[in-house]
């Protein structure tokens, strides 16, 4: 799916362009990358990583700093402290949207500026670097001694990096000597993963050893091997961001803001009425149904099957989530509906696929229908779907058939 844009507002007054990568179907949470220094939100990595983890179920925020001349304007100087300033304005932008981040990405430079923001942004719960810089004087490698000179003499100097030409001024240098990343992230202690390849020509692989070294636990170190600095491998980019979706998952809170709940049943008791190959009664309380497989499977007709109970109760919680939702709002919902299909998807993992068409009906703006629609994608047994649960299985009763019959 293509991203959308993402239009927000620096601390300067500058609009910064974005590009958000939604995941198709319940986000398990949000995130931003901020891409490597000199590059942009549509570099080969920021685009690949970001639509990796958009296909996990992670939305991304990447989007150009200001100073890159790919966002507010070719007359913006190259600003370190500014670039932490605009991964704060992202998350402010992004919270307000609905869309809070817990989770920051950052490559090479764009990781100490992620490290650095963190420390100010208490809702990121988690923190992932790839082939950042411990300390931010590695970057005065990439300038000339002249310019450098230059910048110190007249305030700022016009230079070429990468075959793109940029202007650095004294407040780079000041932003540089000021900010201690291996200070800053020993102090974040919020969990943090560190991807670096071990042949990286740009930042040294010693430079993963000192921010490991400095991070509190919980931390992690992932070798990206035989990967370049800019990951301009798609292998290498794809990998990166399968290590980071399955790290961050345990960090990422769950998304019940604002999301009304159903009561969770007391018990549903199944049991082979022994009339055909698969009819059971299915009971919970006073209320009774039956299930059952098709003929063409072996089975009566009689009643749903296990998946059609199970897309059940998704299209029953959506329609519920949705009223509940609209009655607390005040909006005018008349009516709504929710068909869902299940099928399994040859080669897609999980390979189980729930396909959830809604109807609302009712004189309602475009805005309250997306509100609507937003909720109804995050209902309670959506989120369980999505997420996973734990099942746990308990043996009642010894010997014959009948000796032991469950509670109903």
């Amino acid at each position: 799916m293509a991203g959308t844009v993402f239009t927000f507002v620096d601390g300067a007054g500058v609009p910064l362009s974005g590009r958000l990568e939604r995941p198709e179907g319940t986000p398990r949470g949000w995130a931003i990358f901020a891409h490597c220094f000199t590059c942009g939100k549509d570099s080969h990595a920021a685009v690949r990583i970001s639509r990796a983890l958009s296909r996990a179920g992670i939305g991304v925020l990447r989007f150009d700093f200001a100073g890159t001349g790919l966002s507010g304007g070719m007359e913006e100087a190259l600003n370190f402290a500014a670039d932490v300033e605009d991964i704060r304005a992202a998350a402010k932008a992004m919270a307000e949207a609905g869309m809070s981040p817990s989770l920051l990405i950052g490559h090479s430079l764009g990781g100490a500026a992620a490290l650095i923001a963190a420390t100010d942004l208490p809702d990121v719960a988690a923190v992932a670097t790839i082939g950042a810089p411990a300390d931010l004087q590695h970057i005065l490698r990439e300038f000339r001694p002249d310019d450098l000179d230059t910048v110190r003499r007249e305030g700022e100097a016009s230079v070429e990096i990468a075959g793109r030409s940029f202007v650095i001024r004294q407040s780079f240098l000041e932003a540089v000597e000021r900010f201690d990343v291996e200070t800053c992230i020993a102090s974040l202690r919020r969990p943090v993963l560190i991807l670096h390849s071990p042949i990286d020509q740009v930042v040294g692989i010693e430079h993963a050893s000192r921010l490991f070294v400095a991070s509190s636990h919980p931390k992690s170190f992932i070798s990206l091997d035989m990967g370049d600095h800019l990951l301009t491998d798609m292998e290498d980019s794809t990998y990166a961001a399968a290590m980071v979706s399955a790290w961050a998952s345990r960090f990422l809170p769950l998304l019940m803001a604002d999301l009304p709940q159903v009561e969770v049943a007391d018990g549903v008791v199944a049991t082979e009425t022994l009339a055909g190959k698969f009819q059971l009664n299915i009971r919970s309380g006073e209320h009774v149904l039956l299930a059952d497989e098709a003929e063409s499977v072996g089975g009566l007709g009689t009643g749903l099957s296990p998946f059609e109970l199970v897309s059940a109760g998704l299209a029953a919680c959506t329609v519920m989530t949705m009223r509940l939702y609209a009655d607390r709002k005040g909006f005018p919902l008349e009516r709504a509906s929710t068909k869902v299909q299940h099928e399994k998807i040859r080669d897609m993992t999980p390979s189980d696929r729930f396909t959830r068409t809604v109807i609302i009906e009712g004189p309602l703006t475009d805005e309250q229908r997306a509100r609507i629609l937003e909720i109804a994608d995050r209902c309670p047994v959506d989120l369980t779907l999505v997420r996973g649960s734990d099942v746990q299985t308990d043996l009642l009763g010894r010997g014959p058939v009948g000796a032991s019959e469950p509670p109903v």
